[in-house]
């Protein structure tokens, strides 16, 4: 079986067909599956979705159940928490939907880890990772694109002097580099490459 266009988030089953792996969608399984938006409603009381998944809370006053239903707390309710909370040995504690956030100060509401900036993210060469309110993802860094090409998915160089997108002088030839460009001027001219005279 071969799919031309390859499946991101899924396995190709037959030409061109691809089986998503669960929480993704699409012809080609590259987009997210937004559960909350199905019906029934995988959540009683409120949705959060995720990349490739989903995740429940409930209202203040309930706290959630391990089979995802919301049960009414009167400890719970007095916690005042955001995101709905749990008991632990008669303890109250306050929930977060996603590992991507955690606790803030007052323990009731929930504050966005940045993963990006404290190392926790990992994005593969020549991806820079980008934050998101409980998680990130990884985009392709600049000067590269997102192409699928041999089985995968990969960022790969774009070239700026065939796209037309260097900013070189008319009196310049443009060099293409991984990751960038380079300007130089022609025989006869002087200057940067972006000025020639």
């Amino acid at each position: 079986a071969t799919c031309g266009h390859g499946c991101k988030y899924g396995e190709c089953m037959g030409p061109n067909k691809c089986k998503c792996f669960p929480g993704f969608t699409g012809k080609t399984c590259n987009q997210d599956l937004n559960e909350c938006g199905l019906k029934p409603r995988p959540c009683e009381h409120r949705c959060m979705n995720t990349h490739g998944s989903y995740k429940c809370y409930c209202l203040n006053g309930y706290m959630l159940m391990p089979d995802g239903t919301c049960a009414s707390s009167r400890t719970c309710a007095m916690a005042n928490c955001q995101y709905g909370c749990e008991e632990v040995k008669g303890q109250v504690q306050c929930l977060c939907p996603s590992g991507g956030l955690q606790l803030g100060p007052n323990g009731r509401t929930c504050i966005d880890i940045d993963e990006c900036s404290t190392g926790k993210a990992v994005c593969s060469y020549n991806r820079r990772c980008v934050n998101t309110f409980g998680s990130y993802y990884c985009k392709c860094q600049l000067g590269y694109e997102l192409k699928y090409a041999s089985g995968h998915y990969n960022c790969v160089d774009v070239n700026e002097c065939v796209t037309n997108t260097h900013r070189c002088n008319l009196h310049a030839e443009c060099l293409n580099t991984e990751g960038s460009f380079q300007c130089k001027c022609k025989q006869g001219y002087r200057g940067s490459g972006f000025d020639c005279a």
